[in-house]
């Protein structure tokens, strides 16, 4: 228990940085492309709702039928009409659903199902899918806190 307790800890850590460095901007802002392919904070925390908390702890841990939604065929677009508040709920709302998946799982469970479009690439149990969600949310964080100096110089270990 010590173990999932230490890997959640870290996971939610990395959730409430990526929440946190967006704390403050308003719609326009979350909206607003940062770089030149045009992604936005916004379509950045839709991509961690769709492809990280639900694809990997609902569909893959939990075995949830995996149902390409076509409002979230390309998670990194945020549709017309869905709000950065919306956005934002979602990938809440998302990640409570993922705790009850992890807490419900033991770290060494093999995954329920696993898509055939990753080839030989397999993560082996809940303790794998974990590091490999840390990682990517870790790395996400990373580039929001990018993303926020450029659009209004607000560095998250220095505000």
């Amino acid at each position: 228990m010590a173990e999932l307790d230490a890997l959640l800890s870290t996971l939610e850590a990395q959730r409430r940085h990526v929440l946190g460095i967006l704390d403050g901007l308003d719609d326009a802002a979350l909206s607003a492309p940062v770089l030149p392919s045009g992604w936005t904070c916004a379509g950045l925390v839709r991509h961690l709702t769709f492809d990280v908390e639900r694809f990997w702890f609902r569909n893959v841990v939990a075995g949830v039928p995996f149902v390409l939604d076509p409002a979230a065929d390309d998670a990194w677009q945020v549709p017309e009409g869905e709000s950065p508040s919306i956005v934002l709920a979602n990938y809440s709302a998302e990640i409570a659903m993922a705790n009850d998946v992890i807490r419900a799982t033991p770290l060494g469970a093999a995954p329920k199902w696993w898509p055939d479009f990753f080839g030989d690439f397999r993560l082996k149990d809940l303790r794998a899918v974990l590091l490999h969600s840390i990682a990517e949310t870790a790395c996400h964080a990373g580039h929001l806190d990018a993303a926020r100096e450029l659009l209004d110089g607000r560095q998250w270990f220095t505000h």
